[in-house]
């Protein structure tokens, strides 16, 4: 099934369960609001819920990482000279900032299947905390 006919409810449902070959589980549900998201969290990682749009020109799967204020005084420079360096060789991930929040983030085409959306949460997840255990040093 691609998701450019899915909805967001029909992606909850499918991911709600929905165990990966390492062995970890998801459960899944939509967040209303002005933008409606997906929140899905891993197994053994609940404190980074992954979240999921959908809109006409892609799926933005989005890990929320740390707020500004969490950076230590004097390393922001070289945490964006580090989130810089990363971008690169992180898998399938990006790094951004909305507002005062930095995230990791992944984009998909809008007909990007199933199995495509949840190689992407799985692949997010594991680069989140990749990301969060290689720039602690930078955070207070």
């Amino acid at each position: 099934m691609s998701t450019n006919s899915m909805t967001l409810p029909d992606l909850a449902s499918a991911l709600n369960g929905l165990e990966t070959e390492e062995g970890l589980s998801f459960s899944a549900e939509v967040i209303d609001g002005e933008v409606p998201t997906l929140q899905v969290t891993v197994s053994d990682r609940e404190e980074f819920p992954i979240y999921i749009t959908i809109d006409d020109s892609q799926i933005l799967v989005v890990s929320y990482l740390w707020k500004e204020s969490e950076i230590k005084s004097g390393a922001r420079e070289d945490l964006l000279d580090a989130l810089l360096t990363l971008n690169i060789p992180m898998p399938l991930s990006a790094f951004s900032k909305l507002g005062d929040q930095y995230v990791i983030f992944g984009a998909l085409a809008c007909q990007s299947d199933l199995k495509d959306v949840i190689h992407e949460v799985d692949v997010l997840s594991d680069n989140t905390l990749e990301a969060l255990e290689s720039l602690s040093d930078y955070l207070q």
